[in-house]
């Protein structure tokens, strides 16, 4: 750790039964059924979760961008996250698209907070270089 690094929280989950089982989190909050992509049970993947969790962070790093960029946003944004679970050649990986719609703003302007965002985003920099990302104004 840096002398100018801080942690700011640690999230703590168990999850028993892999994608047909269930994760929870320390502090209760948390508590889902898991069902392998494209069966019929009853609970969530591991994709739609990390799009869940990519979406929200983004949101708050597009805030974060927008005031760096001294840009106000009228509305709040809409994102719209795809992650695909891929297989070839026997391997398994994940490509990923963020569609964020952001009407109020002038189409250079977004598109310039959206890759500062990016840039800013702990999932984004999380991903770069390791998976496909595309980040659409739509």
């Amino acid at each position: 750790m840096s002398s100018t690094e801080r942690l700011l929280y640690t999230a703590r989950t168990r999850t028993t039964g892999g994608r047909d089982g269930t994760s929870r989190s320390d502090d209760g909050r948390l508590e889902v059924r898991l069902s392998t992509p494209g069966t019929r049970g009853a609970g969530t993947n591991p994709e739609q979760l990390f799009a869940a969790a990519w979406s929200a962070c983004f949101e708050g790093a597009i805030a974060v961008a927008a005031r760096k960029l001294q840009v106000a946003i009228p509305a709040e944004p809409i994102i719209d996250t795809e992650v695909d679970l891929n297989l070839a050649d026997g391997e398994y990986f994940l490509r990923a698209r963020l569609n964020v719609s952001m009407p109020d703003l002038p189409q250079e302007t977004a598109r310039a907070v959206l890759d500062a965002a990016h840039r800013i985003c702990p999932y984004s920099k999380a991903t770069r270089g390791n998976i496909d990302v595309a980040v659409n104004l739509v």
